[in-house]
């Protein structure tokens, strides 16, 4: 079992996104019971902001997470499915 300080810049990287993620997805379920919160919103803002930057980085770096930054692994062909997904690699199914 790897710790915290111990994880690749991949798997930090990953980390990081799961966080941010956790942190979008709990601002919007905040958000649909407190729509008139100006400090809820401006935290959505600056979390989804901060998770589109982590993501696009990714996608650079890896390999695209979503079907949204399968553009943004560079290229001018669709490499979506010619890459291994996360499971594959660090699972040892490859």
């Amino acid at each position: 079992m790897m710790y915290r300080n111990q994880c690749t810049p991949r798997e930090n990287l990953l980390n990081r996104i799961n966080e941010v993620s956790f942190a979008v997805n709990d601002i919007l379920l905040y958000l649909d019971t407190h729509p008139e919160c100006k400090e809820g919103l401006a935290f959505y803002q600056e979390c989804d902001k901060e998770r589109q930057k982590l993501m696009k980085e990714y996608a650079q770096c890896y390999g695209p997470l979503t079907v949204d930054d399968a553009l943004e692994s560079g290229g001018d062909t669709w490499k979506w499915a010619e890459q291994p997904f996360p499971w594959e690699v660090e699972g040892g199914c490859r």
